[in-house]
């Protein structure tokens, strides 16, 4: 009798733990809304296939895109889209989209902490047509200037100017530089992107190695990273590289 209860006790806390799973299963799939929730990979999400209908309560006109101010329900968010004549109080539509954070514009002179590029936005109601996850190409990769620097290579590292000058034969390699941090772009792609300068140049000009890295580093400093030089690297959305460093570690 006292091993039948204790099988019994065993098989009901199974179905306990089991319906438990379960549940917490089901939280972390679904949204506060009911809906089903976007995994997230980061700081940074990949394209969105969500559909979205909202009002404009702020437009601000640049160059090439146009920036509006989205109330849905509850939430308010900005969206980008290929320069277009919208009013605030309309009501828009629109799918997919990608969505960048800490994104500068430098036509606007600020800085969205979240913003989603789409490819198009609906005026009349319908979003059955428009596509899911397509987005106009950000601005990209901003130029640096060069800054007045004089920094020596580290032990066992090489100078900006070496590896400028000799590009083909670093391709594929680990390589260590030191240099001072002018840019900083963080959690794009699931990477932080940091500009470094040592103030050595190649005969053609470069002067500025972009890294990407999960590691941090302020505008200003002086580090020292580690990391596979690249060549000819496009990520899209106007992320392309004649040369960059991979994977990159910070040593010092």
């Amino acid at each position: 009798m006292n091993r039948r209860l204790l099988l019994i006790s065993v098989a009901s806390l199974l179905v306990l733990v089991s319906c438990q799973d379960d549940k917490e299963s089901a939280s972390h799939t679904h949204d506060s809304h009911g809906g089903h929730a976007h995994a997230e990979q980061g700081p940074h999400r990949q394209p969105q296939t969500a559909r979205h209908t909202g009002v404009i309560e702020e437009v601000l006109q640049a160059t090439s895109y146009t920036y509006l101010r989205i109330k849905e329900g509850s939430e308010a968010f900005w969206i980008a889209i290929p320069k277009s004549e919208m009013k605030v109080g309309q009501t828009v539509s629109f799918a997919g989209g990608l969505e960048m954070k800490d994104f500068p514009s430098k036509d606007l002179e600020r800085t969205f902490e979240t913003i989603s590029f789409v490819s198009s936005v609906s005026t009349s109601g319908s979003i059955q047509d428009l596509p899911f996850g397509s987005a106009p190409t950000p601005h990209g990769r901003p130029k640096v200037e060069a800054v007045d620097v004089s920094i020596e290579p580290a032990g066992g590292g090489i100078s900006l100017e070496t590896l400028f000058t000799n590009l083909q034969a670093y391709a594929g390699r680990s390589v260590t530089i030191r240099g001072q941090v002018t840019k900083v772009n963080r959690a794009i792609m699931n990477k932080n992107w940091i500009h470094l300068q040592d103030g050595s140049k190649s005969a053609s000009g470069p002067y500025d190695l972009t890294l990407t890295t999960s590691d941090q580093a302020t505008v200003g400093e002086t580090v020292t990273f580690t990391g596979k030089i690249a060549l000819n690297k496009d990520f899209g959305y106007g992320y392309a590289y004649d040369v960059i460093m991979e994977e990159s570690i910070r040593v010092e």
